[in-house]
């Protein structure tokens, strides 16, 4: 099957049918070969999944032209919060049928759906998948923010609802760390579950205590 964005999946190594599926979601200049990498410390906790890691649609616009694999979800030489939310906001029906794609490929309901965002990633995670027309699994964010926060808490009923794991360095000169407390305080008054997760020292990555609790917020979400 062609699905609406190219790049890579790793699907379990046994037999069994797949039950679950873990979707990745980069960063602005990077790629879907990215996150793929963290497949296989999930898989070993995580069973009867496919791991999915897409390339954004759109060529960077800050990479230089040799820059071939660098891709974002939306621009961001404009980084005030109307330019931002307008750019997710653009590109969320491309991932809303992504989504639709392969959840049906692959037989999955979106219940056994869980996003796990990087950066650009996890903005794209926090706003497109409680505006999906199902319930997803949970979020995992790493490194992000919460465009349209005002729209979560002035229309509460209107959006689906699901466990999320915020994950942000302290030291992150990228995306402010306050950016965290935002998020959770914005999420928590429109009704998510939300836990967070502060790394001490940490700047705009993914280090190994941040993605232990990653992989054990979505085995827990999976085993419940």
């Amino acid at each position: 099957m062609q699905f609406c964005l190219s790049g890579h999946a790793v699907s379990p190594n046994t037999e069994n049918t797949i039950e679950n599926i873990v979707l990745f979601l980069h960063g602005l200049g990077s790629n879907g070969e990215d996150l793929i990498q963290l497949a296989p410390y999930f898989a070993s906790k995580i069973e009867s999944t496919v791991f999915i890691s897409p390339n954004a649609p759109e060529a960077c616009d800050i990479a230089p032209p040799e820059a071939q694999d660098s891709f974002q979800w939306f621009s961001l030489q404009n980084r005030d919060p109307q330019a931002i939310e307008g750019g997710v906001a653009g590109v969320t029906p491309r991932l809303h049928t992504f989504m639709d794609e392969i959840l049906a490929h692959y037989k999955v309901s979106a219940k056994n759906l869980y996003i796990v965002g990087f950066s650009q990633g996890t903005m794209m995670s926090l706003f497109a998948a409680p505006r999906y027309k199902e319930q997803i699994g949970g979020i995992v964010g790493f490194s992000g923010a919460l465009p349209g926060g005002m729209e979560l808490a002035q229309n509460p009923e209107e959006f689906k609802k699901m466990p999320i794991l915020l994950i942000h360095g302290e030291e992150d000169d990228v995306v402010p760390h306050t950016s965290l407390g935002l998020a959770d305080i914005a999420l928590r008054q429109t009704g998510f579950d939300v836990k967070t997760v502060s790394r001490p020292g940490l700047g705009h990555s993914i280090d190994e205590e941040g993605l232990v609790a990653a992989i054990e917020f979505v085995e827990g979400l999976v085993k419940k």
